[in-house]
């Protein structure tokens, strides 16, 4: 059996020497040295980026067994930036199944905790097949030996470096200072110097590097393939390369980026806010502009199987969150039906179907336009142009009070009126646009994250009963990982 890259690649020096065995599996699209010949096919080269996206957001059994106390059954996005929030509490009803979620919800948690270890070795595993496809296709000897068609080498790399930026957006924004490995690793040595912390702003500057490397790569077109609409687009490039920006403060950046998106003509809000996330209408509407594609009955499975945790009482809204919507806001039973505990959002249906499946073919949305259209009203509030910035948020507002209700019927008359065009009161702007995320992307993993870089994770999240401590800005390096490396990567202050 070949192995498995786990997350760093002294993780899997780990392995080696240990020999477990529930990692000794051959994925689906990960090429190991010893799969590859002097000439390796077209077909071998491609699934290596098709095996980088399906690590991308495969929400169940990231090794092939139910191991929660390695947070690897499934992604656990919404445990770190939902749970962790003031959006989303454990289950409907709490218990103590799976206590360690209930760790990270109440900042309780040490650096064992699964979750650290889950999102680290989805991610690493990701740039780990990312790693291997940039090398062969940046391989001229290869290349010329395949005689690879120039569009498919070039949108193949160019999603390669598109993940390779995605994962180490993720980890850097979880962990901070991290190791950055930009090719495959092959023997004890490379694993040894590359397994060290480098700072977060070197590990910003590599993800802007990838995405320029990407960009040109791609054609002017919505979807990369007519024929696999899930693949990485131009458009999902420049979304990133703006969130990227406003993660960094670059606010003209951040500017420019959108209108050169929205130049593109081919996104728009979707009439009806529910069609982003309907099973029903995936690739057939306009907003969103990166997913993963989740089907179902595939081998392997490829279904979104945190549906599965769904109907066992999992994810459920806090007080706070419910209170927050307006009074007729359509988005709140779009997003959550409290009386038969649905998260309509994640199932992406409203009434119910998926609820159990764990294989069930829903996506998950990663980027779509009202969230990008925000990080641009947001640039327009940090540089004082307070009009541009209302008249965003109040097309946002336009749009979930002209969304039919759950049962298609109009909002009542007066439902989410809009925002003083006029106000020139910057802390009430920034009011309206917090509040504003916080009920249009509600569930999609963004309220930490947005806690974090507004500076207020403290102030709310301690004011919503939690332990959390300015150390907890970052989350602690798996403990696992630190142990392996002998101490040359080093746990994050405070942990």
């Amino acid at each position: 059996m070949k192995l498995l890259y786990k997350s760093l690649f002294l993780s899997a020096l780990f392995f080696m020497l240990s020999c477990e065995k529930e990692l000794y599996k051959d994925p689906i699209g990960l090429i190991t040295p010893d799969q590859i010949s002097s000439a390796p096919t077209v077909g071998t080269i491609t699934s290596s980026v098709d095996g980088s996206y399906q690590m991308l957001s495969n929400t169940l059994n990231l090794i092939g067994e139910w191991a929660w106390n390695q947070g690897t059954v499934i992604r656990p996005d919404f445990v770190l930036k939902d749970m962790a929030s003031d959006d989303a509490q454990k289950k409907w009803n709490p218990d103590g199944d799976q206590p360690w979620m209930d760790e990270i919800a109440g900042f309780r948690f040490t650096s064992n905790n699964g979750a650290f270890n889950g999102i680290w070795s989805f991610d690493y595993e990701g740039i780990a097949r990312a790693n291997q496809a940039i090398s062969y296709l940046t391989n001229t000897e290869v290349m010329a030996t395949l005689n690879m068609e120039e569009t498919l080498k070039n949108r193949s790399l160019a999603e390669a470096y598109f993940l390779r930026a995605f994962y180490y957006f993720d980890l850097v924004n979880n962990f901070g200072d991290i190791p950055v490995i930009l090719k495959p690793l092959e023997s004890f040595n490379e694993a040894y110097e590359v397994a060290k912390k480098v700072p977060a702003a070197q590990v910003w500057e590599q993800i802007n590097a990838d995405l320029a490397a990407a960009k040109p790569l791609l054609t002017n077109s919505k979807y990369a393939s007519e024929t696999e609409k899930w693949r990485v687009s131009k458009g999902a490039v420049i979304a990133l390369q703006a969130k990227s920006a406003l993660y960094n403060q670059k606010w003209a950046d951040v500017i420019s980026l959108v209108a050169e998106l929205q130049g593109m003509g081919f996104y728009n809000l979707n009439p009806n806010y529910f069609d982003n996330f309907s099973v029903a209408k995936e690739f057939a509407e306009s907003e969103v502009i990166f997913a993963y594609d989740h089907q179902t009955g595939r081998l392997p499975r490829n279904g979104n199987g945190l549906c599965a945790l769904l109907d066992w009482g999992f994810v459920a809204p806090t007080p706070s969150f419910l209170a927050a919507f307006e009074p007729n806001d359509p988005r709140l039973l779009y997003t959550v039906d409290v009386p038969a505990k649905n998260v309509n959002k994640l199932l992406g249906s409203t009434d119910g179907t998926n609820k159990g499946n764990d294989d069930a073919p829903t996506n998950k949305i990663y980027i779509r336009l009202a969230d990008v259209l925000l990080w641009k009203a947001e640039a327009y509030l940090e540089t004082n142009a307070f009009a541009e910035s209302i008249a965003i948020i109040n097309s946002i507002r336009q749009r979930a009070r002209t969304s039919p209700t759950i049962d298609g019927t109009p909002v009542p008359a007066g439902t989410l009126a809009d925002r003083n065009p006029a106000s020139a009161n910057k802390e009430e702007i920034k009011n309206w646009l917090i509040q504003e995320r916080r009920v249009e992307l509600g569930f999609e993993n963004q309220r930490f994250n947005d806690l974090k870089r507004w500076n207020l994770a403290k102030m709310v999240l301690t004011a919503a009963g939690k332990n959390f401590q300015d150390r907890n800005v970052l989350y602690p390096i798996p403990q696992g990982e630190v142990d392996k490396s002998g101490g040359t990567i080093t746990q994050n202050q405070g942990y």
